[in-house]
């Protein structure tokens, strides 16, 4: 009789953490990178849309505030949706399923005639794009051998600037050339609709998931494909017990989990960061050139400055990437927390067009390279079975701060002018700064499959 023994979830695991980085697994984090930077330009180019607008539309700051919030507040809600239904459904099709949503909403922006439809269009577009995020990184997460995983992660983060860059290109050729440039502009957001059943049909499953859910067979083949492409022979199958088993299996006792003796204080500290960086990040970003404008330079001079801060933004990542795996987690996160919080004050107080452009730049560099490094722990933060709900609900948390910081810079503005503000997010910094030292330091460590 034929041997039909199937490998155990620890030896799936330990036969991934073995593997060379291979043709695979680039294509699983390109295609999710790819994904990536579509979301960035997404959320990038309503910064510069916002801009224009306001001109064209006579739109208060209010008006603009409420329009970027109400995407974050479509986020918050399909970054909680989108871990859990990961954890339920798989990491794939989620994937998928969520690109295709906020790549419609964004084309269909392209046709609005006011700013009702709009609001609708863009918390539809957030909810996509909220739900896409933690799914893709804990997706790669999955598939990452464990010496590269946290630099692999940086790296799939490290798209979101390619993303943000293509925004601001955008931005200063497109959106200015004519009335209706900004509508342009959105009708590109349309191509992630196309990606996503690209992605749907393309990537395989994570082996980590289908293993948790009891899916064996599947599991072992996909991870055999990256085996025969790194040139390993698979040792014979032998049955073992499970080394663990699932520590959440309900969506009730997945959420309940998170609050265990074990996840609290991982999840109190996680959720602090998100929080804070999101408020600074999004405060600061989404408005620069607005304020650039309100500070007396035009449109396409406001743009090309926000392009040059946003060059900034991939040695900000190249850097984290490398020292992620040298440092470990907590503390590249942490040094690169304080390094935005002493570019926000300084970019807050900038007055010569020097001063601005070098600030913004570091403030970009320090920043994104915090959020490549957020993102790498974040998934590592909790065992297979609660990891897209523990990193979707991380994530939906920390999209409150985003829904409040649009709409908190126009009255702290009033109230201080942009020292205030940029004051106000360099606390932020600070104080996930210090939160980041109660996370779990997984450097080089198997995840944790349970």
């Amino acid at each position: 009789m034929a041997n039909t023994a199937l490998p155990s979830r620890a030896s799936l695991a330990e036969r991934l953490d073995d593997l060379p980085f291979t043709r695979r697994h680039l294509r699983v984090l390109t295609g999710s990178g790819v994904g990536w930077a579509l979301d960035a330009m997404d959320v990038g180019l309503v910064s510069f849309i916002l801009a224009a607008l306001t001109q064209q539309w006579g739109l208060t700051k209010t008006d603009a505030g409420w329009i970027a919030s109400i995407g974050f507040l479509g986020m918050a809600v399909g970054a909680t949706l989108g871990g859990l239904l990961a954890d339920r459904l798989g990491r794939r099709q989620v994937f998928a399923l969520t690109l295709l949503v906020y790549g419609i909403a964004t084309g269909a922006s392209a046709l609005v005639g006011g700013i009702a439809a709009l609001l609708v269009l863009r918390f539809f577009v957030g909810l996509g794009l909220g739900a896409e995020l933690p799914v893709a990184s804990t997706y790669v997460s999955e598939f990452a051998p464990a010496r590269i995983r946290g630099r692999l992660i940086v790296i799939l983060e490290a798209f979101w600037a390619v993303g943000w860059t293509v925004s601001a290109l955008v931005g200063y050729f497109v959106i200015p050339a004519s009335d209706a440039g900004w509508r342009w502009a959105f009708a590109l957001g349309a191509i992630p609709a196309v990606y996503a059943l690209i992605i749907r049909w393309g990537l395989p499953e994570s082996p980590r998931w289908l293993a948790s859910r009891g899916r064996i067979a599947e599991a072992d083949r996909i991870v055999s494909t990256f085996e025969a492409d790194a040139g390993f022979i698979a040792a014979p199958a032998i049955r073992k017990e499970p080394a663990s088993r699932a520590i959440a299996i309900t969506t009730r006792a997945r959420l309940t989990t998170l609050w265990n003796r074990e996840f609290r204080v991982r999840t109190l500290c996680l959720w602090l960061v998100w929080l804070c960086v999101n408020f600074a990040y999004y405060g600061a970003f989404i408005w620069i050139p607005s304020i650039l404008l309100d500070a007396g330079f035009d449109l396409v001079r406001s743009f090309g400055f926000t392009l040059i801060i946003t060059l900034a933004q991939l040695p900000g990542y190249a850097v984290a990437a490398w020292l992620i795996e040298v440092w470990g987690r907590r503390a590249t996160l942490s040094v690169f927390l304080v390094g935005s919080a002493v570019s926000a004050v300084f970019f807050g107080t900038a007055t010569t067009e020097f001063a601005i452009i070098a600030s913004g730049m570091a403030l970009s560099f320090f920043n994104l390279g915090a959020w490549g490094a957020l993102y790498a722990v974040t998934p590592e933060t909790y065992p297979t079975s609660l990891r897209g709900t523990g990193a979707g609900w991380a994530a939906g948390v920390g999209r409150i701060a985003s829904i409040v910081a649009p709409l908190s810079v126009p009255v702290l503005l009033v109230a201080g002018g942009t020292p205030l503000l940029f004051v106000v997010f360099g606390v932020c910094f600070v104080v996930a700064a210090v939160a980041a030292w109660g996370l779990a330091d997984r450097r080089g460590i198997a995840l944790d499959d349970r």
